[in-house]
């Protein structure tokens, strides 16, 4: 999930595609397991509205959603994930995403605060339900289909061994940015590579990897060619050196190239069936088919550069703050308020590989190359294996809202927070 923040965790983009089998509703009863899958790297046909379209709809009073499955459970996570979007909203930069059709900048950022008063000071859930409907308007995302459908995916960071020195068992580099990378001035998106004089396209994974280009520039190494992939994949990691420390790795940048699938790829050519796939099953068939790997991987023509990241400040978003595991979400930066309040509704697969409803009020905190659409949208689920199993799993039809303070109550709350506007 790439942005000109930058990007501390992309999701699990390989996976699933368009061609796959349409996901499980999130709407009705309890689903059986769904398909494995995680981010398709081809959105739907006609998903994504002009970026001037809004793909918001204000509910009326009588059509919101049911909050007793949200309101619930762990408040601490959600504290933790409003905190990191109050700090966006302090700064300078934050002004510039908005207004985003009549969100303006005050009234998002007085509704994180306003929504976190209620949450600490609310009692049990049914007081902290009757508040929030008191004090906020509830808006639809239009969705794929403009009726409201969504698909969740998602996305975590994994952890892998590494080293920072090249040996007979580290030999696979993770690269820092070159320095002849051209970006546009106003959106941070990298267009092109300077070579002189002149300026042409930046070159595709295989032309990197075949030429050695970025010799000298190598962060980390690590042993297995698909582990190296799949951080380019996600857009970060945790690697664990031999000295014992840890080294976090995030994103630092691209070569400007279009995504494409590695899983489409096997699909296509008869190598996987598109009803099983799983990050599983694609490493199994890269572990007995090695002379097929880099042919595959090097079919992506996109590459990421990575930094080497703060441990304490990790993994962070597209907004420059960490996401939080469950309670922050990837969407299109073009078409929805960064940094708000959202609520989500879909099904997930729990730790025990089971499906089940997932309603959560999370936060719009990240965003991805592959998410382009108003029907698209992706949870962060962790660090480590788990999150791996859990974000893979993901790919199911549901419902998300974003939640606005009243027009008529920003004020009270800007001055309750000091906020001068």
């Amino acid at each position: 999930m790439v942005s000109r923040a930058g990007r501390g965790a992309v999701l699990l983009a390989f996976m699933l595609v368009a061609a796959c089998r349409p996901p499980s509703s999130a709407v009705g009863p309890e689903p059986g397991p769904g398909p494995p899958a995680a981010e398709p790297a081809v959105d739907r046909p006609g998903a994504a509205p002009p970026p001037a379209a809004p793909a918001l709809a204000r509910l009326p009073a009588g059509e919101l959603p049911d909050l007793s499955g949200a309101v619930g459970g762990d408040r601490a996570s959600l504290v933790e994930a409003l905190d990191r979007s109050l700090s966006w909203f302090g700064k300078p930069s934050s002004r510039e995403y908005f207004p985003l059709g009549d969100i303006t900048h005050a009234r998002a950022w007085a509704s994180v605060y306003a929504f976190r008063e209620l949450v600490v000071q609310s009692g049990d859930g049914a007081e902290l339900e009757r508040r929030i409907e008191s004090e906020f308007d509830f808006f639809s995302s239009l969705g794929s289909d403009g009726g409201g459908t969504m698909l969740f995916t998602g996305y975590y960071s994994p952890t892998f061994p590494g080293s920072r020195a090249r040996t007979a068992e580290y030999r696979y580099p993770l690269y820092r940015m070159p320095d002849d990378l051209v970006e546009d001035p106003a959106t941070g998106e990298v267009t092109a590579r300077r070579v002189g004089d002149r300026i042409v396209p930046y070159p595709t994974r295989a032309e990197i990897e075949e030429s050695g280009m970025l010799a000298g520039r190598e962060l980390v190494w690590l042993r297995d060619s698909f582990d190296a992939y799949l951080i380019h994949v996600q857009g970060s990691a945790a690697l664990s050196l031999p000295d014992g420390s840890v080294l976090y790795v995030g994103y630092a940048g691209n070569n400007g190239r279009e995504y494409v699938s590695v899983a489409l790829q096997l699909v296509e050519d008869g190598r996987l069936p598109k009803d099983q796939l799983s990050l599983d099953e694609v490493r199994a068939y890269f572990d007995s088919h090695p002379e097929d790997l880099d042919r595959y991987l090097r079919r992506n023509p996109r590459f990421i550069f990575f930094l080497e990241a703060d441990g304490s400040n990790w993994p962070l978003g597209s907004l420059g703050v960490p996401v939080t595991p469950l309670r922050s979400i990837a969407a299109d930066r073009e078409l929805f308020p960064p940094g708000g309040v959202t609520l989500v509704v879909t099904h997930a697969i729990d730790a025990e590989g089971r499906t089940r409803r997932f309603e959560r009020f999370m936060l719009d905190q990240d965003s991805g190359g592959a998410i382009r659409s108003a029907g698209r949208a992706d949870i962060y689920f962790g660090i480590g294996r788990e999150a791996e199993k859990r974000a893979g799993g993901e790919y199911f039809e549901g419902s998300l809202y974003y939640l606005f303070l009243k027009p008529e109550r920003v004020g009270t709350w800007l001055e309750q927070a000091g906020l001068d506007f």
